[in-house]
């Protein structure tokens, strides 16, 4: 039997799988990545910004396994508007429970705004899809991480040197032959430690940077046990 989710918006509230959607959608600069190291940006002065991530695996009796991942760091600066779309999709079609298959797609995505009234557009989708595949593990988790600041935030090389290491971690997690619902685990956990590390740097920013807020959207799907 074919079963297939929809994709679904996550809320701004952590370990829930809700809708969000923050502000007003703008049209600006674009970049598309998928597996690029945690590593700061340099973002010039701008009114607008957009930028989107995914990452998507497929896996069929041809190709029984496809582990894929993406870390990225994205620091607008001083927007009057900012966009950001973080996706994760996994699929397996057509194994059998005695020639199972295997697909993960992770995508972590941090973005950083600066401004006093900035309106953001912040989407975050997964989506983990077994078609006619029994037995097969299938896992699709997008993690958006929000930071919005008054002024422009620029993470030093402690911080960087923690998210390169969490990056990592999240490489060895991928590729690894975790069953699903232990790789869920352990993938929120590295999660819960992008928030720290965030807070952190937040924290220990110039008090000009007012009232930071630090907003993790979470959507993770997977087959067994979703």
């Amino acid at each position: 039997m074919t079963q297939h989710r929809k994709p679904r918006r996550s809320t701004a509230t952590p370990f829930t799988q809700r809708a969000v959607r923050i502000g007003l959608f703008a049209a600006g600069v674009a970049g598309v990545a998928t597996a690029v190291p945690a590593q700061a940006a340099t973002a010039l002065p701008q009114t607008a910004a957009v930028v989107s991530d995914h990452v998507y695996s497929h896996v069929d009796r041809a190709h029984h396994t496809q582990a894929r991942d993406s870390f990225t760091v994205r620091q607008f600066g001083t927007v009057n508007a900012a966009a950001a779309r973080n996706q994760a999709n996994a699929v397996s079609a057509g194994c059998s429970a005695d020639d199972h298959c295997r697909s993960v797609a992770l995508s972590f995505q941090i973005v950083t705004v600066a401004g006093e009234h900035t309106h953001l557009d912040a989407v975050n989708l997964s989506d983990a899809a077994n078609k006619k595949c029994t037995g097969c593990q299938t896992l699709a988790g997008a993690y958006q991480f929000v930071v919005s600041t008054r002024v422009p935030l620029r993470f030093d090389d402690a911080t960087q040197r923690e998210l390169a290491d969490i990056h990592r971690r999240l490489d060895g997690l991928t590729r690894s032959s975790l069953p699903a619902a232990e790789l869920k685990s352990q993938v929120d956990a590295l999660a819960g430690e992008v928030t720290g590390v965030l807070r952190d740097a937040v924290a220990h920013a110039p008090k000009s940077t007012g009232q930071p807020d630090v907003t993790l959207h979470r959507q993770l799907d997977g087959w067994p046990g979703h």
